[in-house]
């Protein structure tokens, strides 16, 4: 039988397997060769006090952004997610010194100022084609609900601003869809009413989605959960970060043991890209290529634990074996163009 034309892109984030310079550039090409659309996905630093009290950006910053722009590939898609919250998606992200901005609410004039020059610096240097303009936004509501009103606020303001400076760009806020679908809230029919309404505002729905991190491991369990997405939404889906353990994961000190195999990913990855050929998504990002077993090996201790549950997904282990999941891929990318 003849397999129907893709409709979707697919693609990866820029995460390098390894810390030296030929594994980044390894990750560009394995981008080039693989992908017609991939993201940079920028959750680290903000310079805050440089835009709040507009001094010269760092020049740690500047290069950084500068040289991941000079890589983009010709003739790729690119999508593009901004972190406005730190990694436990509980306050904002820090300055490059780790200090926080002072503010009372997460609108303050000085943050949604700021936030909105940084995010256009950011647009002029990568001209992206969608716009992720701030990460996982519903652990803001489960992690620190009192931000929740003044964060609304504050990207309502700066996606209106950034829309009339740049009036054609798709701009979205992405969510973590293993921790909306089936929440153990007590008042979980309410989180998800108030996320569902915030992102079905925008220009297209961005999901962030690791199946492993609910303990889901059953082709039912990922189905129900798209199902869930595409019931309540009528909005373009992209997702814009997914993947899927290969090995085993424990964590001793997260309290971390969930049961991982090649098989497993696979049947995720194919039920994944089966959805998105069915319901006409924009894209499809998988995380990292390539487990990242050598850079996590350089992360800080305190950063180790957490670094670790995202290791082991890449469609080739860490010493760039192929897996079942990056056949699957192939198939898909090769076959259906």
């Amino acid at each position: 039988m003849v397999q129907p034309t893709r409709n979707f892109a697919m693609g990866f984030t820029t995460w390098s397997f390894g810390p030296r310079l030929q594994d980044v550039n390894a990750t560009y090409s394995f981008i080039q060769n693989n992908a017609d659309v991939y993201v940079e996905h920028l959750d680290n630093s903000i310079p805050w006090n440089a835009w709040i009290n507009d001094l010269p950006l760092p020049i740690e910053f500047t290069n950084e952004i500068q040289g991941k722009a000079s890589r983009k590939p010709p003739n790729t898609t690119f999508a593009l997610s901004v972190g406005l919250l730190n990694l436990n998606r509980d306050n904002l992200a820090t300055d490059l010194d780790g200090s926080l901005p002072t503010y009372t609410r997460l609108n303050d004039s000085d943050i949604t100022m700021a936030y909105t020059k940084h995010v256009a610096y950011l647009v002029d240097q990568f001209a992206p084609d969608y716009l992720t303009i701030a990460i996982e936004v519903n652990e803001l509501w489960l992690q620190n609900n009192s931000l929740w009103q003044g964060y609304t606020l504050l990207i309502d303001q700066v996606i209106a601003d950034t829309k009339i400076a740049y009036p054609e760009l798709k701009i979205s806020v992405s969510i973590s869809l293993h921790n909306l679908y089936q929440a153990t809230l007590p008042n979980a029919e309410a989180y998800n009413q108030v996320i569902l309404d915030h992102i079905n505002q925008m220009d297209f729905v961005a999901i962030s989605y690791y199946p492993f991190l609910k303990n889901q491991s059953a082709v039912t369990d990922f189905q129900e959960t798209l199902d869930f997405l595409h019931n309540n939404t009528n909005k373009p889906i992209a997702f814009v970060e997914s993947g899927h353990i290969a090995e085993d994961l424990v964590v001793p000190n997260l309290n971390v043991s969930i049961a991982g195999d090649p098989g497993q990913q696979n049947s995720f990855l194919e039920i994944l890209l089966g959805n998105a050929q069915v319901q006409n998504y924009e894209f499809v990002i998988w995380w990292a290529h390539r487990d990242y077993d050598a850079l996590w090996e350089t992360f800080p201790t305190e950063l180790r634990d957490l670094g670790q549950l995202w290791r082991d997904t890449g469609l080739l282990d860490e010493n760039g074996a192929e897996r079942l999941s990056y056949t699957t891929w192939q198939s898909y990318f090769n076959d259906n163009q």
